[in-house]
């Protein structure tokens, strides 16, 4: 998942001012096609928290969260991996499976939860619309996924993950 948006481009994006919504995840569309549903182990329940901090941190909503979530749940299932060897896909590591060699940072950066967080959600921040598109649609800009359509599996648990945890 290199992403167009990684490295150079990233680097020099305009930052965005958006305030925090509380009906965001509430008011979001309805996800797409048939859901799928993984149960959590506490290190997986610790990214969501993670992702959740890193989004707030970022001055983003739920629905930026949601998406980053989702993002990872099919990227990773929401395990911070490492290199997988020969079941690697190129260089991707990290909850997002963020490449080193496409820019996105080193092995050290990406598999910290909070870099690698804000490095995918400065991606979604260039992308035109992101808050009103499909989540799948809003992901694939950023991941460049051989798999676009796949984010849109996990919508619903990424919402309920989102929903449980923003205030906690």
């Amino acid at each position: 998942a290199g992403g167009v948006f990684a490295g150079p481009i990233a680097a020099h994006a305009n930052p965005v001012d958006t305030k925090p919504v509380a009906a965001a995840v509430q008011s979001a569309p309805k996800p797409q096609g048939d859901q799928s549903h993984i149960t959590l182990n506490d290190e997986q329940t610790a990214n969501v928290k993670a992702i959740i901090a890193a989004t707030k941190k970022a001055g983003l909503d739920e629905r930026a969260a949601v998406i980053a979530i989702a993002t990872s749940l099919q990227e990773s299932k929401l395990d911070n991996l490492g290199h997988l060897g020969d079941r690697n896909d190129h260089d991707s590591q990290g909850l997002f499976q963020q490449r080193p060699s496409s820019g996105w940072g080193t092995v050290e950066q990406i598999t910290d939860p909070e870099y690698a967080t804000m490095a995918f959600l400065k991606g979604l921040k260039q992308v035109d619309g992101w808050q009103d598109m499909p989540l799948t649609d809003a992901a694939q800009t950023v991941q460049v996924s051989a798999y676009p359509d796949a984010y849109a599996q996990w919508e619903q648990q990424a919402t309920d993950l989102v929903n449980q945890h923003w205030n906690s």
